[in-house]
């Protein structure tokens, strides 16, 4: 056998880690994670279920899983999510066997949940790295939601009592990552990301 096959089933046979990323809504997370993904191979980010409709030019198994309601309840009911959860009348989760499949394979598994939903993978999967996104205060936070300008004064409201409920979990995580400046939280989260998948 040559080298080259060798190490690839060195690879193959080599488990890939788990690492949940969360963070209250606009502290930034999918923004630090996609500077992560960019130009590597080694990462993936889990697909996720939704009951909704596909979106033009989304496809099944790419942007998310397309299930019906009852598919998604019987997943519910045989206990396969990680987490799951309603939003818009829609809902949403994270298969077990789609993070066990792609670990089998090596890869890195990467997953952008909300605080609540990273909490909820800790109870129900061994062997995962939780990292928590802060904004740098309250006050920078509710900046950055006006400047968007997408958001009534009531939703922005509700965003703020929210995330600070979320912060306060921040102390269950495994490590945190202070989003004051993008190039410097973007090399902390490299830098924890990279030591998890060195281990």
């Amino acid at each position: 056998m040559s080298e080259f096959a060798n190490r690839c089933r060195t690879l193959s046979s080599k488990t890939g880690t788990l690492t949940v990323v969360a963070g209250p809504s606009g502290a930034g997370k999918s923004t630090l994670l996609h500077r992560f993904m960019d130009d590597r191979d080694d990462c993936v980010f889990a697909v996720s279920c939704t009951t909704r409709s596909p979106r033009m030019g989304e496809v099944n198994g790419r942007e998310y899983y397309f299930l019906s309601r009852d598919e998604f309840d019987a997943h519910v009911r045989n206990d396969d999510f990680v987490e799951w959860e309603e939003l818009h009348a829609n809902r949403y989760g994270t298969l077990k066997s789609e993070i066990e499949r792609l670990r089998a394979m090596g890869r890195h598994v990467l997953l952008d949940l909300d605080v609540k939903g990273a909490l909820n993978a800790r109870e129900r999967l061994a062997d995962v790295l939780l990292v928590f996104i802060a904004p740098p205060s309250l006050d920078a936070l509710e900046r950055r939601l006006r400047e968007r300008a997408t958001d009534s004064e009531e939703q922005i409201a509700i965003r703020l009592k929210r995330v600070q409920e979320e912060m306060e979990l921040a102390p269950r995580f495994d490590k945190c990552v202070v989003n004051d400046n993008l190039d410097v939280a973007a090399g902390e989260l490299a830098a924890i990301l990279q030591a998890r998948m060195n281990k």
